[in-house]
């Protein structure tokens, strides 16, 4: 019976610590002394889960949907209990303003994105939106102002395609109000019931010099630090993708009449292509990833020997020259492939690639600082999925805190990351805010 009940105690004395330990209001306040409130994060997680829940405990919250519309209600409501004067820019963002000090210093920015993948969990984006409210609500109970304004903002549709960011960053084209969406609506639509007004998005992005930093919680989608133990990540850099389509031209003929030896087999040759793709990936010293995800042969028959292939190859790097060079090796290994087996293979680079964002070393420091002040370790390390603060990185300093994932599952109804790791990241967000805000070395 204790073995049963000891579980559950504990998380109630870590919660109940959390709470009364947590700073009081007043004047005085020390800073160093603030923390958040774990049990309101989490309940607020579960909260926002039930805006598009599901019976297996995921969540359905595509961008534009009535789910992601109602949760964006809830959302501006914690916006204003957390002191924040709330508005919806151009692109469907929503940003809660907290003056600073001194109003013409440039903003400090935290935040994410509120929409998730069709079936997918409760933490990914979420956990940066509410952890970037709960800071700003910590600082507004404890009347402490920083220097800097300070704005939480919550993206448009990040999963279908950074809408909200690279409205912000002025990257986002016109071509792309048009392309589809999750919900059934195109993107044009989408930002018009948030709200927004895709007939003026240009005017949602931010003027050169207007931040000072951004700063964004996720999760980390991967099972590095879970694996290690390790309490939070300080991310060096968003990886580049590149992809491209790979043909594959062979020859169709009888399956059952056709010599083994005389066979030009489209299939064939992308078999080795795809373990070639796998060999350099692997043999290539550094952290990059290849990837091939979509493979389609023609006729499609049985008994027809395919006389052509169409895949996907795609690649990521920190680095746009690393990828370059894994790419020249595939190339290579593919023209000898076209060689041995006599199929042509051509490879055509799609656009919707994204260049490498490493993050600020200023902010990695501050985060490393504050994740140690907290008495949490904390490791470097690479971001392998896209993010909202890779399109910020265009225009401000940015840096990325990643908190576990157990068992590394995200995207996915069984996601998950305990009240205590959501917390931690929570407190370092927080402190790294407020070293941002006295730190001369960021303007």
């Amino acid at each position: 019976m204790k073995v049963i009940l000891w579980p559950a105690a504990s998380l109630f004395l870590w919660l109940f610590a959390s709470i009364c330990f947590a700073s009081v209001p007043g004047d005085d306040q020390d800073p160093a002394a603030l923390r958040v409130n774990a049990l309101r994060l989490k309940e607020r997680i579960d909260k926002l889960a039930g805006f598009g829940g599901t019976v297996d405990g995921g969540v359905h919250r595509v961008a534009f949907s009535k789910e992601d519309i109602l949760s964006r209600g809830y959302l501006m409501d914690l916006m204003k209990e957390a002191g924040l004067e709330v508005r919806i820019d151009e692109a469907g963002n929503i940003i809660g303003r907290r003056e600073g000090k001194e109003s013409d210093l440039p903003v400090i920015m935290a935040g994410s994105h509120s929409d998730t993948v069709p079936h997918g969990g409760r933490f990914d984006g979420s956990a940066g939106v509410l952890s970037a409210i709960e800071a700003a609500q910590v600082l507004h109970e404890n009347s402490i102002t920083t220097n800097h304004p300070l704005e939480i903002v919550i993206f448009t549709d990040e999963e279908g395609g950074l809408v909200g960011s690279r409205a912000m960053t002025g990257t986002l084209t016109p071509e792309a109000l048009g392309e589809s969406t999750h919900s059934g609506k195109i993107v044009r639509e989408g930002v018009r019931l948030l709200g927004g007004n895709p007939e003026a998005i240009s005017r949602a992005a931010r003027p050169e010099g207007s931040l000072c930093a951004f700063v964004e919680l996720h999760i980390e989608q991967g099972a590095s630090l879970d694996s290690r133990g390790i309490d939070i990540g300080v991310v060096e850099g968003i990886v580049g993708i590149n992809w491209w389509d790979v043909y594959i031209d062979g020859f169709a003929n009888h399956a059952g009449t056709t010599p083994m030896d005389a066979r030009k087999d489209a299939l064939l040759s992308a078999a080795h292509l795809i373990i070639a793709v796998n060999r350099i990936a692997l043999e290539t010293p550094g952290r990059q990833v290849g990837t091939v995800g979509r493979i389609e042969a023609f006729p499609g028959a049985p008994n027809v020997i395919p006389d052509s292939v169409i895949m996907s190859l795609e690649l990521r790097d920190l680095s746009a020259a690393k990828i370059q060079e894994l790419f020249v090796h595939i190339q290579e290994e593919a023209d000898r492939i076209a060689e041995r087996f006599g199929t042509p293979i051509t490879f055509d680079p799609v656009d919707a690639t994204a260049v490498p964002a490493p993050t600020d070393p200023c902010i990695r420091r501050l985060i490393g600082e504050a994740a140690k002040d907290l008495g949490l370790s904390a490791q470097l390390m690479p971001s392998g999925a896209g993010h909202d603060a890779q399109d910020m990185a265009r225009i401000v300093p940015t840096g990325m805190i990643f908190i576990p994932s157990i068992g590394g599952i995200s995207h996915s109804p069984k996601e998950h990351s305990t009240p205590a790791q959501l917390a931690n990241g929570a407190n370092v967000l927080l402190h790294t805010l407020l070293k941002i805000d006295r730190s001369g070395e960021i303007q």
